[in-house]
């Protein structure tokens, strides 16, 4: 199976919005959950979608698939523990260590993309055009739609740790990269 290896923007000049500050043009990620999942390493061992958001249930003798699609915390008997033997708490602790440094990581991302976008911003308060800007503005796109495809995934990490972390680590870099650019196409006084 082929390494999943992030979200890229289009180089045909598509975008689905202009950001209103900097003038980037952005993309929105939809819907990111089945490409993440397909590097996780659920998906490497053969667990689908609904063997953990759909797990089996009884009604009465017959076992059936839950019909109620939800996070599989609420259930970790039938979603978890049928193939991990680690009790409730244990599992609960591992989910949560995995979200909470995805979100840690997720708000350094964001720092690094609002310090791009003030550097953006100060260059043009002192005179520097969209062209000199071009790779400043190209970078944060790239770091923005990486920073979107985590943010927008659901599960806060937990599908695909590694490869969270991977994306967030680029788009931390991309956004400092743009900041760089930004602050070395600044018109000197």
């Amino acid at each position: 199976m082929p390494q999943f290896t992030g979200p890229e923007p289009p180089r045909n000049g598509f975008k689905d919005w202009t950001h209103k500050e900097t003038g980037a043009a952005m993309i929105k990620i939809q819907h990111p959950e089945f490409e993440m999942y397909s590097s996780s390493i659920h998906a490497r061992s053969g667990v689908a979608c609904a063997d953990c958001h759909m797990p089996y249930v009884r009604d009465g003798a017959v076992k059936v698939s839950d019909h109620w699609v939800r996070s599989p915390l609420t259930n970790i008997n039938q979603a978890c523990q049928t193939c991990h033997k680690q009790d409730e708490q244990e599992l609960k602790g591992r989910v949560t260590l995995i979200q909470n440094r995805t979100a840690e990581l997720t708000r350094q991302t964001e720092t690094a993309l609002l310090a791009a976008m003030d550097a953006i911003n100060a260059a043009k308060a002192a005179g520097a055009s969209d062209d000199q800007l071009k790779d400043a503005l190209q970078l944060i796109r790239r770091g923005q739609i990486r920073w979107d495809f985590v943010f927008s995934e659901n599960s806060t990490g937990f599908h695909s740790p590694q490869e969270s972390a991977r994306i967030l680590a680029n788009a931390i870099d991309f956004a400092r990269q743009a900041q760089l650019a930004a602050v070395q196409a600044t018109p000197k006084k």
